[in-house]
């Protein structure tokens, strides 16, 4: 018997909402979280929204979606009120994707919509940049901010500069004030494109910009048990969503976002606050702190997935050693242990494959931004170095040794490269190049004291020895750091 895919015709329930919400990015993340929402406050409140979805980069997902008419499953799989939930439904916020690259009218004619009022996004920490290249008349512009700003300008024309028609913008990108980043860049595209004072003002007058921080762990398709799950489901879906239970969404703006947006209403614990900051550096430092600075220690070690690392004898304890004797000293908050906690639980779910090969993405960037503040700013309270966080440092580097798999810019990628062709092995002039790299870090990290020395010790050690006994010389002996 042929199975057959899921779209309204095999979902009862299908409802058409009108749009309200414009999304950059179709991938697992913002439908497992976002998207979620707004299918729960379609549920449970007078919300009466829906999603136009359209893609940052290529149009493989946009297409499934609009097969499967913006429906997809997702199981949400985890601790909840204390018990192990596995749970899934269909999931009915979006109500179409948009193909750029075919069908950017589409797009243009969105614009003009008078139920329009939210735009979301989520197109990773490389996402928010500007390409000089761009321009206006481009179908579509290369970046995600470039689209944006062609997308605002439309809307802008359509409805003559009215007041009442500008958009709240949400990203989701995990950057340090990625709402005000935002329009900075959509700003500087004003100017590149030389549009007209009206707009800018426009921009600055009826628009809102918020900062926001997200957390739920969501791996993405369920590639190793897939046939086991179409059985169950009795229909065949190729956008299956898994995530954690846990989440949570901090939006940094005005108390009104809570009356358009009713999170509070269909029992979300989405925050609305005046200022995100304390839950932003809690939550990149330990969750994806830990995430990025396991990742090429674990790899290396030959592990696959999250949860094999935290539960793993050796690599285990190096990870909770870091978390509490690294990350934790630095940040002067409350409740730290209490979270730290709940993270080393949430890592290991047991529903949860969360591959480390996925996490790998961009690690370069990740470590900037997640990683390298915890170091300086143990270096400078201490006048020491966080010896854990270092030896990850190293593994990364080691990492990014001519390894075929890895995805990243291409400019970071070549540098490793030559780096590593050109020393010849000798890991002090490795270490010293790689750190003194500014376009990398944003500093020369040869200036932290000894950290260019301890590399490359490091490195030695793990080149030498292998990652296993380069672990448990380095780090978990007698459990005293050296």
């Amino acid at each position: 018997m042929k199975v057959q895919k899921l779209n309204k015709n095999v979902y009862d329930h299908y409802t058409q909402y009108p749009e309200k919400i414009l999304q950059f990015g179709e991938g697992n993340f913002l439908r497992g979280f976002v998207d979620w929402q707004i299918d729960q406050m379609n549920q449970h409140t007078d919300f009466n929204g829906s999603v136009a979805v359209v893609q940052p980069r290529g149009s493989e997902k946009i297409k499934r979606l609009n097969q499967q008419d913006g429906l997809y499953t997702l199981f949400l799989q985890g601790m909840k009120d204390g018990e192990a939930v596995n749970e899934h439904m269909i999931i009915n916020s979006i109500s179409r994707g948009i193909d750029l690259f075919s069908d950017y009218e589409a797009f243009k004619e969105l614009a003009s919509s008078e139920e329009l009022r939210f735009i979301i996004s989520n197109t990773t920490e490389a996402g928010i940049v500007c390409d000089e290249k761009d321009r206006l008349e481009d179908r579509p512009q290369k970046t995600f901010p470039g689209k944006l700003t062609a997308f605002l300008y439309f809307r802008y024309k359509a409805f003559k500069g009215d007041q009442t028609k500008g958009c709240v913008l949400i990203p989701c990108e995990l950057i340090e004030n990625n709402g005000e980043k935002l329009k900075a860049t959509i700003l500087h595209y004003a100017d590149l494109w030389k549009l007209e004072e009206g707009f800018t003002q426009w921009i600055h007058d009826a628009n809102t910009f918020c900062n926001s921080l997200v957390d739920r762990i969501v791996p993405g398709f369920p590639v190793d048990s897939i046939g086991e799950i179409t059985a169950e489901l009795g229909y065949q879906d190729e956008l299956i969503v898994v995530g954690e239970q846990y989440y949570l969404w901090v939006i940094e703006g005005p108390d009104w976002i809570g009356e358009e947006l009713p999170f509070a209403a269909a029992g979300l614990h989405t925050k609305i606050v005046s200022d995100l900051t304390p839950y932003r550096i809690k939550k990149v430092r330990i969750l994806n702190g830990a995430h990025t600075a396991m990742t090429p220690v674990a790899l290396l070690y030959g592990l696959k997935t999250v949860r094999d690392a935290v539960e793993h004898p050796e690599v285990g304890q190096f990870i909770r050693e870091m978390i509490s004797d690294d990350i934790l000293p630095v940040l002067k908050m409350e409740r730290l242990s209490q979270y730290a906690d709940d993270v080393l639980n949430r890592f290991k779910n047991p529903y949860i494959k969360h591959y480390l090969e996925s996490i790998a993405l961009n690690s370069v960037s990740k470590f900037k931004t997640r990683n390298l503040p915890t170091i300086q700013e143990y270096a400078e309270q201490k006048g020491q170095l966080p010896e854990r966080l270092v030896f990850s440092f190293s593994a990364l580097l080691y990492f990014y040794q001519g390894n075929e798999k890895l995805q990243d810019d291409p400019a970071v990628l070549q540098f490793f490269k030559e780096v590593w062709n050109q020393e010849n092995g000798d890991m002090l002039r490795i270490a010293s190049r790689v750190l003194g790299e500014e376009r990398l870090w944003g500093a020369n990290l040869n200036e932290i004291p000894r950290l260019s020395e301890r590399v490359a010790d490091y490195l030695n050690h793990i080149h030498e020895l292998g990652m296993q006994r380069a672990l448990e010389q380095c780090c978990t002996q007698r459990g005293e750091v050296r």
